[in-house]
């Protein structure tokens, strides 16, 4: 056991000391061929967790790391997160940002991999996306405005294709050793603006299509383990019922081998209790935890047990893994509400969180909490915090211990 522990001490330093140096050569993960499948794969994330507000945030240099949220990430937050029982993080990330003309600043590289490192060394998995990153192909690839909707030209389609290339060449080829721990997503949320797109799903899934081929192209084309890795694409505005309508069009990308690769919606229904903040209507969710008022009205737990059998039917049950990569929900304080209960909220907060990941197991989806480091309940808006990064402990109780007895209760149907 001393030898053991001393190993992982001595492994844990190297990694500090030698970030940017291949995980493989500090022994964490074998240098061997991908052969792992994504069903394969899959199985062994749940339940997973969010790095949120931090690598994405639009700030300058790797100083952006700390621009949304207070806390430098190191090796003893992964550690700690891993202690919690989840098994993948979601690194929300950006890139185009931090490039110029799409070539990604060696800075920004080299501390992205760094925090890849921390997670690889816990035996964690790692889904590395390119998220939000100031709306680039996000808004800019399916709207020639950001102000009012303006179908784009096959020519902004055209150049958005020719970087989203150039920036995943880049990071596929700075990964391209890594094993199966690491998955890569091509974007975050394609379209999900809702004044612009909300009612233009149908319309610009042809272009997310293609997209979403590109990205696979760029990837597969840098050979080494990239070949397999298993690769993670959006549906529609990563809205489940936009993904499983079989009327827009959504079909996943063609691939140069079987098996590799995964499908990615987001999960916050109903939004006026998961997301809603200043304007929250709904407080309680839940059969059991409905109040005099300000209950959900909709999306409680049979909704949420469809939707993730739709997307078990669609493509679970085809060979595509489903990625809930985000799922949330806000914990408020309603001391300054007149007639509203605490413990009824809080039980709804478990309630959802429970739901969410016993039937994502249930139905073989990876859900992945949302949790963006801001450790303070913030009145009836509320705060989507579940660990507080800066005291490594758990801020929202209520939240961790719905994922932990959720994924307990669950039983993976593969």
């Amino acid at each position: 056991m001393r030898k053991t522990f001393l190993f992982k001490v001595a492994a844990i330093a190297f990694v500090l000391l030698f970030p940017a140096m291949n995980v493989m050569q500090a022994g964490f993960i074998s240098a061997r061929t991908i052969t792992a499948s994504a069903m394969d794969i899959a199985k062994l994330m749940y339940p997973g967790w969010n790095l949120g507000n931090t690598l994405e945030a639009r700030g300058s240099g790797v100083n952006a790391e700390t621009a949304w949220q207070s806390t430098r990430t190191s090796q003893q937050v992964i550690d700690y997160v891993k202690s919690q029982g989840f098994k993948s993080v979601r690194i929300p990330c950006s890139w185009f940002i931090h490039s110029n003309d799409g070539d990604i600043d060696a800075a920004w590289m080299a501390r992205v991999k760094e925090i890849v490192n921390y997670c690889i060394a816990d035996g964690l998995y790692v889904l590395l996306n390119d998220h939000g990153d100031s709306g680039w192909i996000e808004v800019s690839g399916f709207s020639e405005s950001t102000s009012s909707y303006k179908a784009v030209s096959e020519a902004t389609i055209v150049a958005k294709i020719a970087m989203l290339k150039k920036l995943w060449t880049q990071i596929a080829n700075e990964f391209k050793d890594y094993d199966e721990h690491l998955l890569f997503a091509g974007m975050n949320e394609p379209f999900q603006q809702y004044n612009l797109f909300s009612s233009r799903h149908a319309q610009l899934v042809p272009v997310l299509n293609r997209y979403n081929q590109a990205f696979v192209e760029a990837v597969r084309a840098t050979g080494g383990n990239n070949a397999r890795r298993a690769l993670v694409v959006q549906g529609p505005g990563t809205n489940i019922d936009s993904a499983t309508n079989s009327g827009y069009g959504f079909q996943m990308p063609a691939d140069t081998e079987k098996g590799h690769l995964m499908v990615e919606v987001h999960y916050y229904d109903p939004w006026e209790f998961c997301g809603a903040e200043s304007d929250a209507t709904t407080y309680y969710w839940g059969a059991s935890n409905h109040h005099t008022a300000n209950n959900a009205t909709w999306g409680e737990e049979s909704h949420m047990k469809s939707q993730f059998a739709k997307m078990k039917s669609t493509f679970v049950d085809k060979g595509y893994p489903v990625i809930i990569g985000e799922c949330g929900a806000n914990w408020r304080d309603l001391s300054g509400v007149s007639g509203a209960s605490q413990d009824k909220h809080n039980a709804s907060i478990k309630s959802f969180f429970y739901e969410a990941y016993k039937q994502s197991v249930n139905n073989g989806l990876v859900v992945m909490a949302w949790d963006i480091n801001a450790p303070r309940q913030n009145g009836v808006s509320g705060t989507m915090t579940i660990l507080d990064r800066s005291k490594l402990s758990v801020f929202c109780s209520y939240a961790m211990d719905g994922i932990k007895e959720g994924t307990a209760a669950g039983t993976w149907p593969y």
